[in-house]
């Protein structure tokens, strides 16, 4: 074939021919026909590896940093191999409303993260892409995930934009931080480091000293922006303690309003703060006891206006869209009052005694509401006892002065077992219809008297030809919260019970394939914790 002609023409040539066509401009020295196609396409593939070969090669990229070194214990084999299994799982894309009787292993994996984290491990480096694609894809499950990834797992997410997520997420972006000694390092990441290393650094000083922390925030607080300063005065709940209170006072006169709120709010929460005292003289003079009535009952004289004083120690003027003003300044003058100041107040009597009083002119909800929060803010659990009441009360399923969001706040302030037998005694009472939010609170795995009360209430629920589908939520929620020994008393729950004539139709086969998918599961956690805590006792 005589590509002699050709084999001499630019790449440029070649494109033009081609666009053209070889019957209008015929390659050079061969006659137009089939034969100058050929010649083309001879010609093109010559210049193409012609331009291949003469191709120099650019400059390597520089080399990543090596992945850093991860000092905590490896995963055993188990252990490593029921990770690779939770991560592998994805929810079913069937889209029926039965789940079946199998686990869900992704609503496993975050307690199998916490509990991993708890004993210190580290992940097998070939596990971590598959870990970050999770945390991608679930924002509750990124903070156990990140923490159980580890400084390798940061190393990888600056090499991946899909994994950028995970440098905003982690504080200073996986940045190791000064220890306490490096008072030079300290300094210098305060002064010039990005925000998120700054945040980081003052939790960390405040949560090891809280003094050197505050001490810290002080040097440069007058040059930091407002937005700033409302984030890094947040981080002062962590310690919260008298020796705050003189920087916290000067915060009141912030320029921004955010500011002098948080400042005002931390404040409140020491019973013992001038700020707390004032709040306390306010409050006093809006609430006292009438003892001329039959029945010793509480009045209530709302303010009729608020002052520069009470402004200045955070109280806000303007009451939200269909609340009034009076009962707005009143609310925040109360939940900001020590606790300790109102028995003196109404006659030396207890806060039982106290919440017992009948509220003159319908201010009980008002003020009953804002001694919770003072008890949540306070963390006083004699007044969110007296504020809870017995679980067994009838007004404890609501409505009643105290919401259910209320008590499950004023439940937290409580010890973690008599928080547990609360909610026990509760769902006895009332069933699980409202007890949602308040198992929400309760200590994992739940206590033996809470599970059993829970397992109760559902086979009650199940006897009583029940939708099962209004449980499906506690019933997920068991199957993360129970106690694995749990696992046995469901034996007796897993046949198909007679359904009652007005029971929904198969609603017995839901809750025995319900139960049988609870018993599984809680078997699974066993195994997992077993598998963990061999580890656990390999390392230590």
């Amino acid at each position: 074939m005589t590509s002699t002609g050709t084999s001499s023409a630019s790449w440029e040539d070649l494109v033009a021919m081609a666009l053209l066509g070889t019957d209008r401009r015929t390659p050079s020295g061969v006659a137009p026909g089939r034969s100058a196609s050929s010649a083309l396409l001879d010609a093109a593939a010559a210049e193409t590896v012609r331009r291949r070969a003469g191709l120099r090669p650019g400059r390597a990229a520089p080399r990543p940093e090596p992945a850093p070194e991860d000092p905590r214990p490896a995963l055993p084999a188990a252990a490593a191999r029921r990770l690779a299994r939770l991560l592998a799982d994805r929810p079913g894309a069937g889209g029926g409303g039965r789940r079946g009787t199998a686990p869900d292993l992704m609503e496993l994996l975050p307690q199998w993260l916490a509990a991993a984290n708890a004993r210190g491990f580290a992940p097998p480096a070939a596990t971590l892409p598959a870990l970050l694609d999770s945390a991608r894809g679930r924002t509750d499950l990124r903070p156990a995930a990140l923490e159980f990834a580890g400084p390798r797992g940061l190393w990888m997410a600056r090499l991946n934009p899909d994994w950028r997520f995970a440098l905003r997420s982690t504080p200073g972006g996986g940045t190791s931080l000064p220890g306490p000694e490096e008072t030079g390092r300290i300094g210098k990441l305060w002064q010039e480091g990005l925000f998120a290393e700054r945040v980081a650094l003052l939790a960390g000083i405040r949560s090891r000293d809280p003094d050197a922390a505050r001490a810290l925030l002080e040097s440069t607080w007058p040059t930091e922006r407002a937005e700033d300063r409302l984030m890094f005065l947040d981080s002062l709940r962590t310690g919260l303690g008298p020796r705050d209170e003189p920087f916290l006072e000067q915060a009141l006169a912030d320029r921004s309003r955010n500011v002098r709120s948080t400042a005002a709010e931390l404040l409140s929460a020491l019973p013992g703060s001038a700020l707390a005292a004032r709040m306390a003289v306010r409050a006093a003079a809006c609430v006292a006891v009438d003892h001329m009535r039959d029945t010793p009952t509480i009045l209530v004289e709302a303010p009729h206006e608020c002052d520069a004083g009470m402004e200045r120690d955070g109280v806000v003027p303007k009451a939200p869209p269909g609340r009034g003003e009076r009962s707005w300044w009143l609310g925040q003058l109360v939940d900001s009052a020590p606790l300790g100041s109102w028995p003196a107040r109404l006659g030396g009597r207890t806060p039982a005694e106290i919440l017992a009083l009948p509220v003159a002119d319908d201010w009980a909800g008002e003020l009953h509401a804002a001694w919770c929060r003072a008890a949540v803010r306070q963390r006083d659990a004699g007044w969110s006892r007296a504020l809870l009441g017995v679980p067994s009360a009838p007004e404890a399923g609501g409505p009643g002065a105290v919401s259910l969001a209320e008590r499950a706040k004023l439940l937290g302030t409580l010890p973690a077992g008599e928080r547990a037998d609360w909610v026990a005694g509760f769902i006895a009472t009332h069933g699980l219809s409202e007890a949602f939010q308040l198992l929400g609170v309760c200590a994992v795995p739940w206590a033996a008297p809470l599970g059993r009360a829970v397992l109760d209430a559902l086979n009650i629920a199940r006897d009583a030809g029940s939708y099962p589908w209004s449980f499906s939520g506690v019933m997920g929620l068991a199957e993360r919260c129970l106690d694995p020994a749990e696992a046995a008393r469901l034996d007796g729950l897993l046949a198909v019970p007679e359904e009652p004539e007005d029971a929904s139709p198969g609603a017995g086969g839901y809750w025995a394939e319900a139960f049988q998918r609870l018993g599984t599961t809680l078997r699974l956690r066993a195994v997992m914790s077993e598998e963990l805590g061999a580890a656990g006792n390999a390392a230590g």
